[in-house]
């Protein structure tokens, strides 16, 4: 069941966040990092068996982000997708200090309001050891992947788009990858760390080829004339 939905959520994901571009324009690749670094680090709490392997869920959404500030750094310049990284960067921040925050509260006493409290410490109990690696893991890689997409668009110009796009994303996810697992299952066995470190750079470096159709096509795009580009 698990392998006839990974390949849809990849379709699903990127044409949202070309949707999202072309109703909002800059704007809208802007907030697309924000909400998917979030939504990012909250479904890779769940593991999951695909094609036999063990998998982490996030890696799709996680992706985008890639993608996201590409397309920034294609049409925008390179600090407007800095930009992007920061802000992706202080969403992640904002959302574990709030909600280690809340999980401080005393619930009701009745069976449903605990049942809640319950989840949500199960859920976001664990986002401390995921959060600081998914933030040392998103910011160097982030800017590594502005970096070396500028590099290569300096000595391709506007041709081999797709050599930008895809190469600065998976020397990008290799250097992610290696730095999450290092730190937020530092403690698993080894074996399980090793499987869930392929599997993971492996769905990445999937979801990066898959996400190069969508780079051409953000690159046709006009955003809708409500897009706040025109204030910008």
């Amino acid at each position: 069941m698990n392998e006839w939905l990974w390949i849809p959520s990849i379709f699903l994901t990127m044409g949202l966040l070309i949707f999202s571009y072309y109703l909002f324009g800059k704007t809208g690749l802007l907030m697309w990092i924000a909400i998917a670094t979030i939504i990012a680090n909250i479904q890779v709490t769940q593991t999951v068996d695909i094609f036999g392997f063990v998998f982490t869920l996030g890696n799709v959404v996680y992706g985008s982000c890639y993608l996201a500030t590409d397309i920034l750094n294609e049409k925008y310049g390179k600090q407007v997708a800095r930009k992007g990284v920061y802000m992706g960067f202080f969403s992640l921040i904002t959302t574990t200090v709030l909600m280690q925050f809340s999980l401080l509260y005393t619930p009701l006493s009745d069976k449903a309001a605990l049942e809640t409290s319950d989840s949500l410490h199960l859920l976001f109990g664990l986002l401390p050891w995921i959060a600081v690696g998914s933030l040392a893991a998103y910011l160097v890689s982030q800017l590594f992947d502005v970096f070396i997409y500028s590099k290569i668009r300096q000595k391709t110009g506007e041709r081999k788009l797709w050599l930008r796009t895809t190469g600065s994303t998976v020397l990008s996810q290799l250097l992610d990858t290696l730095t999450f697992c290092a730190i937020a299952f530092h403690d698993m066995p080894f074996s399980i760390w090793w499987q869930i470190f392929i599997t993971t750079y492996l769905a990445k470096f999937v979801v990066a080829w898959f996400a190069t159709p969508f780079m051409y096509l953000a690159k046709r795009i006009h955003p809708t004339k409500q897009s706040t580009d025109a204030a910008a």
